[in-house]
């Protein structure tokens, strides 16, 4: 299992001091998501000094990029550092429709589309074949020389897919490398809902378990004292948020929450956010969150608990720089 430093936001400036963290501290791969900042000029940065971690996005927005635009700016990341996973998600669709002017629906055939785009495109740039791609929802098939990035000496990129209910699971191991988690869930949604979606998915390829990799994200309360209970209340404000989407109700259908979740949509509903950490019982933060004194601990936690089901765990509130995680 593979331990993950995952950066929920990063600047350009502090890329330096995190490649050295990651590789100080042992981790096998650098994640960079996108929340305020698009994570492809940071992990260009990582990639320029990087070449024995993996480096991947986790995840880049899908439908808010051409897929040649992100075919593109992850060909040129895997021809610096041999070892990049595009991450890729549909987000929901407010952001996508609202915020970005993008076309959202059907997310789930989109998705499943956008990603035969850029594999194409991926191999009209090794040479493979023309360009020449044409979907219900992405027509791609003009590619002059002087624009095309050519040929590279490493393998096309990995790519995995953020995945939540049952359909994107199943997407993710058709068309897809892996799967990123949510880390609003519990390791029995993973097995009762992840694990069997994916193994849909897979067959229908004639693909095995091991051709597929489920990224882990997991919140984490470490420490003692003072500083632990603040990280507690931060993580309690955290779950709090996500639980009060309706795009995860299921996961908390699942894990018996749903009158915590119906609770907390009724106080956004109301405009009562500053109520709804309240919500959110020590029971319910602990099904949902690894709490231990250190973080080599909670490493050793993590790795247990997601043991056979997990093949890369990553914390979504990690270490600062350095913090030593074994």
């Amino acid at each position: 299992m593979k331990v993950d430093l995952n950066l929920v936001t990063a600047t350009l400036a502090e890329m330096p001091e995190r490649v050295e963290q990651a590789r100080s501290a042992g981790y096998d791969g650098l994640f960079v998501a996108e929340t305020r900042q698009d994570p492809f000029p940071a992990l260009a940065v990582a990639g320029s000094r990087a070449d024995d971690i993996d480096l991947g996005s986790s995840i880049a927005l899908a439908f808010t990029r051409s897929p040649m635009t992100t075919a593109v700016t992850a060909w040129e990341l895997q021809r610096a550092n041999g070892r990049f996973i595009l991450g890729l998600g549909s987000q929901v669709r407010k952001h996508v429709e609202r915020r970005f002017s993008c076309a959202y629906d059907p997310p789930l055939p989109r998705l499943r589309e956008y990603v035969a785009a850029v594999r194409h495109i991926w191999e009209a740039f090794q040479g493979a074949h023309p360009l020449d791609f044409h979907g219900e929802f992405y027509e791609l098939d003009f590619l002059p020389e002087a624009v095309n990035p050519g040929p590279i000496e490493h393998p096309q990129p990995k790519i995995y897919l953020a995945s939540l209910g049952p359909g994107m699971y199943r997407t993710a191991g058709a068309v897809a490398d892996g799967a990123f988690v949510h880390p609003l869930h519990t390791v029995n949604y993973l097995k009762d809902v992840a694990e069997p979606a994916v193994a849909e998915g897979l067959a229908t390829q004639g693909r095995e378990r091991d051709d597929f990799a489920l990224s882990v994200t997991v919140f984490t309360v470490v420490g003692s004292g003072e500083p632990a209970d603040r990280m507690r209340e931060t993580v309690r404000g955290q779950l709090a948020f996500y639980s009060s989407t309706p795009t995860y109700r299921r996961v908390l259908e699942h894990a018996g929450w749903e009158r915590v979740g119906e609770r907390l949509q009724g106080l956004v509903k109301a405009g009562r956010h500053a109520e709804m950490p309240a919500e959110v019982p020590d029971d319910m933060l602990d099904d949902f969150c690894i709490v231990a004194g250190t973080w080599p601990e909670a490493a050793e936690i993590a790795r247990a608990r997601y043991a056979g089901v997990a093949d890369r765990i990553s914390f979504y509130n990690p270490p600062a720089p350095g913090k030593a995680l074994t």
